[in-house]
């Protein structure tokens, strides 16, 4: 089925050229540090965000010996190190390749691999095969070394939560099948599963091919006749379309216990579950776009702690595990303010992995899921440490659906310090995601339905997004009791 699909020539970077577009692709990895005002920074590429506590520890030795001794996590489910060191490459490289996190030196920046945090864990189908199957296939592809920084995989477990991220080539479990999705549209193609992960592959490389006269670094950036071609061509290869519409909403795992059936609430039952068609009508987490740079060192005096410049301090309402636990869980979610962890927060985490699943799963909503089993008073022993650390254990959490690009200090095009400004606004949680933006480029952005914050030079603009529809926007000038409200009231927004 897949001979029909012809392999790419090899790029020029595999030949020892230089990449045709290398010029203008800036995303950061572990080779290629990028400079920001509180030093440099690396990516790191961690696929489908699974990371064993054996790894999650040379992370943390890499944040300490090299950087700020903080972790960032990122809106695709990677690892940001800042204030980095200039001379630092060589030593870090080479402890995260000891560690395994750096498989290929020629696809660090390839590896961008999205997938379902609870595939497995809740009666969802499970991917962990599928996932180390892509990333060694894209590690293995000469060609795919040239694919840029902003390309997306991403493997769905059918409930639609990665789908909706808009990734350049998308799988989605089906039965005994994957659906195969190139870029937005709304075609997908039956696959046999254990041909999946090789049919991604081979549609990245096919998307190079496509993208040689434009210069495109992602499929929905090709000119409209090139991407249609694009999809006829894979469909010659693999087999007729089906419309599937992509979900438009992303959906996060809410912090709490999980188990089959869905997120376990108070007394144990379950309160969703995962379906295999489009994502369901819940209230939404944020769906982020090419990823951002999360935390800067100033904006979090703790997890849960801003410093308003214009006030007093606010305190965010703290979070509560369930009262009446369930009696066992598959796996804990925790969400992480502003995707920020302490040095203390990330070896709690690992310890709580190493103790029980063994590996923690970092997701696009910079969030952690962290598998079990637990029985019910481990789980409520787990999710309480976790909270009195500062990490987001509950849904009603002030936190929950809030994301800023990194502002003032870390970035010199911020016009504000968006990270404490969106501290010093909390309340309580809206039906909608809000996103604070320091400046017109909304770094991080969501997808779907969300409120949008940009600072200004005039002060703040609010504005209702759903889709490619901006609705007409509100100007809050220099005022935070005021810019708070309107935030508040933007996000209840009623449907």
């Amino acid at each position: 089925m897949l001979a029909a699909m012809p392999d790419s020539a090899p790029s020029p970077l595999s030949a020892g050229g230089p990449a045709l577009r290398d010029g203008g692709d800036a995303c950061p990895g572990t080779l290629r540090l990028h400079r920001a005002d509180d030093g440099a920074l690396a990516r790191v590429r961690v696929p489908g965000g699974v990371l064993s506590a054996d790894r999650a520890e040379a992370l943390l030795a890499a944040a300490g010996r090299f950087g700020d001794g903080e972790l960032h996590l990122t809106s695709r489910g990677n690892v940001q190190l800042r204030g980095l060191g200039a001379e630092c490459g060589g030593g870090l490289a080479e402890l995260l390749a000891g560690a395994g996190l750096l498989p290929s030196a020629a696809h660090e920046r390839a590896r961008n691999i999205v997938a379902s945090p609870l595939a497995g864990l809740d009666g969802s189908p499970a991917l962990g095969e599928r996932l180390a199957e892509l990333d060694a296939l894209v590690c293995a592809s000469a060609a795919a070394a040239s694919l840029s920084g902003r390309f997306l995989f991403a493997l769905d477990d059918g409930r639609g939560d990665v789908d909706a991220l808009g990734a350049d080539v998308t799988l989605i479990a089906d039965g005994d099948a994957f659906l195969l999705r190139i870029g937005p549209g709304d075609e997908v193609f039956r696959i046999p599963a254990a041909e999946g992960p090789r049919a991604a592959l081979r549609a990245a490389e096919a998307f190079l091919r496509a993208a040689r006269d434009s210069g495109a670094w992602r499929v929905k950036d090709l000119p409209a006749p090139v991407r249609s071609e694009l999809v006829r061509a894979v469909g010659t290869a693999v087999g007729p379309a089906e419309h599937r519409p992509r979900p438009r909403t992303a959906k996060a795992p809410e912090p709490g216990t999980h188990g089959p059936g869905g997120r376990h609430g108070p007394g144990g039952t379950p309160e969703t579950t995962p379906g295999s068609g489009a994502a369901p009508e819940t209230t939404p987490g944020p769906g982020y776009a090419p990823e951002t740079t999360p935390g800067s060192t100033d904006a979090l005096p703790d997890a849960h702690r801003h410093a308003n410049p214009h006030g007093p301090a606010h305190t965010a309402a703290p979070d509560h595990p369930p009262q009446a636990p369930p009696a066992s869980a598959a796996a804990l979610a925790v969400d992480v303010p502003l995707g920020r962890l302490t040095p203390g927060q990330w070896r709690l985490l690992t310890a709580t992995a190493r103790r029980y699943g063994g590996e923690l799963r970092l997701t696009p909503w910079r969030g952690i899921v962290v598998p079990g089993p637990f029985t019910g008073a481990e789980a409520a022993d787990a999710l309480g440490a976790l909270a009195a650390a500062g990490l987001i254990t509950s849904p009603d959490s002030p936190w929950t659906g809030v994301g800023a690009c990194i502002g003032r200090p870390g970035c010199a095009k911020s016009l504000a310090d968006v990270r404490a400004e969106a501290g010093a606004a909390l309340g309580p949680a809206g039906r909608l995601p809000v996103y604070w933006s320091g400046c017109e480029r909304r770094c991080g952005h969501p997808h779907g339905e969300w409120i949008d914050v940009v600072a200004t030079p005039d002060g703040h603009r609010i504005s209702y997004v759903r889709g490619e529809r901006r609705y007409p926007p509100a100007t809050v000038r220099d005022d935070p009791a005021a810019l708070a409200a309107a935030v508040a009231a933007a996000r209840a927004r009623a449907l």
